[in-house]
């Protein structure tokens, strides 16, 4: 059973994940500067309840490295990247990074998050694109870092032997 500050921290990660793809969104179509982007959506009514550390992060990160990150993506993408919508492409570049950066995320966490945000501000039937996406880079990405894919996230309970 979680505890309550449990939930709260994960509850805060996720709104940082949001605010994170909405910052990401306003960076691609305006182009302003990402301190400016940070400032503006730091200064959010409701910050507070937001993981602010890793909203920084996120958006720091993934702007600053978004050419390997599109390089990646373009592996698993069965389409052109121009042919993403700011949205997906967002949410992708949130997700790659957290599977490929956070070891930590459980890889089954970063794609129902992306899958959730993709549900909420992507077009319909967006989600299942980002589902497949970051489904074929999980398995191999956390496969290639940690040399087994089910040691990471969600394991199964072990069988006993007789």
């Amino acid at each position: 059973m979680s505890s309550h500050t449990e939930v709260r921290a994960r509850h805060r990660r996720s709104r940082a994940r949001r605010l994170a793809v909405q910052a990401l969104y306003s960076w691609q179509l305006a182009g302003e500067p990402v301190e400016d982007i940070y400032k503006y959506y730091s200064e959010d009514r409701d910050f507070d309840r937001t993981d602010a550390a890793y909203f920084k992060e996120l958006l720091l990160e993934i702007t600053s490295d978004s050419e390997s990150l599109n390089i990646l993506l373009a592996q698993y993408a069965d389409r052109d990247l121009d042919q993403l919508t700011p949205v997906e492409h967002a949410i992708l570049w949130v997700g790659l990074f957290e599977l490929r950066d956070h070891l930590e995320v459980p890889f089954a966490v970063v794609i129902n998050e992306a899958v959730e945000l993709s549900k909420k501000f992507g077009a319909e039937n967006g989600h299942r694109y980002v589902n497949a996406v970051l489904d074929k880079a999980a398995r191999e990405l956390r496969t290639a870092i940690t040399g087994a894919w089910k040691t990471i996230g969600p394991r199964a309970p072990d069988k006993k032997k007789d």
